[in-house]
């Protein structure tokens, strides 16, 4: 054999002597993480509160005792499943919907409302954010329609 041989057969021969590596290394890729291989930018899911987050800050708020906890925690648990079965519900469309959304709201306020003491209901007002009436300045989604519309 001619050095020239061996020369143009060089390639051939790193790549027969690298391809156990590469053959592990996509293996490897392909398995994904695993314990000895951490995970690399795999997304993170972001998760919703639970009841008991979201039943925490209420019963700071509220100083509610234990039994109020444990009652306002099955309330919204029964909501949870309500909401549920809402928004499967293939027959309820569009401001229908809405309104069975709303009409639920309304009864899991009025239940939480009926274990609460007088002073607890004061402090209570969920519906806060409904109340807010806009800055005399700020303009609203039909001002804008009104102004760009033409007469």
């Amino acid at each position: 054999m001619s050095k020239s041989t061996i020369r143009r057969a060089d390639p051939l021969v790193c790549l027969a002597l690298l391809w156990p590596v590469l053959l592990q290394g996509v293996l490897a890729f392909a398995q994904g993480p695993g314990p000895d291989r951490p995970a690399r930018d795999t997304p993170r899911r972001q998760t919703k509160p639970g009841i008991d987050d979201r039943v925490r800050p209420l019963a700071q708020a509220l100083d509610l005792n234990e039994a109020q906890q444990s009652a306002v925690k099955k309330i919204l648990e029964q909501r949870q499943q309500q909401a549920g079965r809402i928004r499967r519900d293939p027959s309820i469309l569009g401001s229908a919907r809405i309104d069975k959304f709303r009409a639920l709201q309304d009864s899991t306020v009025e239940q939480i409302r009926a274990v609460l003491n007088e002073e607890q209901r004061k402090k209570y007002d969920p519906f806060a954010a409904r109340k807010i009436q806009p800055a005399p300045q700020q303009r609203s989604a039909e001002d804008w329609l009104q102004a760009t519309s033409p007469h």
